[in-house]
């Protein structure tokens, strides 16, 4: 019976991956907690209840609760989530948690998404290149609406990694840019201000580590809790980079 069809104040078990890394005693393991459902009641208020009032030790990342910072990223019943904004009213009466595939692991659900982001934003320099010296006095540059909207479309992501683990080629490619990296590349591929030419675009995504590695399945798309248009972003990179292969054949 799922959780659509019950009445509140369910018992609730959930089945939580627990290991740390740093302790050599450790082992990977499922430990199971019961807690009362209350109305309203997320993943990320049931953590905090079952570390406050059963085991104290237990880990997993939060700061905004408000589907903001996206640091409350896990496997939810399988499934990439933000604990945050996952009700438990949704789900049935036993929960499976586990922490995000690719990203290297701290402590149980706790994950180093903030060492992947910092190596793919390097990767493909993924801040505005312009060989303007900087002018504090200068008027801010203009760019048309449609553009400017755009950019803010793909500048929504929030890197809590839920897009990452959900691809199937991050998770047997370490190298492949994911579908945030991928985001990345084609806000700053878009923005006007970005003085870098198709050819160089072309050298960052036009590779098994780029655009033409993504094997299609498009989790990616339907786990973004910003539902961002990653299929639009995807098929914008692709003609990019034919474009510029086209061009250096001409």
């Amino acid at each position: 019976m799922t959780a659509k069809t019950t009445q509140a104040g369910r018992r609730l078990r959930f089945e939580i991956f627990r290991y740390n890394p740093e302790d050599p005693e450790s082992t990977p393991h499922m430990q199971t907690f019961e807690l009362d459902e209350t109305p309203y009641m997320s993943i990320f208020i049931a953590l905090n209840e079952i570390r406050e009032k059963q085991d104290p030790s237990l880990q997993f990342d939060f700061a905004c609760r408000a589907a903001i910072c996206g640091s409350c990223g896990m496997m939810v019943n399988g499934r990439p989530s933000l604990g945050c904004r996952t009700l438990t009213s949704d789900l049935p009466d036993v929960i499976k948690l586990h922490p995000l595939p690719v990203f290297k692991l701290i402590g149980d659900l706790s994950v180093d998404t903030g060492t992947w982001f910092r190596e793919m934003v390097e990767k493909t320099e993924g801040w505005i290149h312009a060989q303007e010296a900087f002018d504090p006095d200068a008027q801010e540059t203009r760019m048309d609406d449609d553009t400017a909207a755009a950019i803010y479309e793909n500048d929504r992501c929030i890197e809590c990694g839920c897009c990452v683990a959900s691809c199937g080629a991050a998770n047997v490619n370490e190298d492949f840019l994911g579908p945030a990296g991928l985001n990345r590349v084609a806000r700053f591929a878009m923005d006007p201000r970005d003085e870098r030419s198709d050819a160089d675009w072309f050298e960052v995504v036009s590779n098994q580590d780029g655009v033409f590695g993504c094997i299609g399945l498009m989790a990616c798309h339907d786990i973004c809790p910003k539902e961002l248009p990653l299929l639009e972003v995807y098929g914008y990179l692709r003609r990019k980079a034919l474009s510029s292969a086209m061009s250096k054949r001409g």
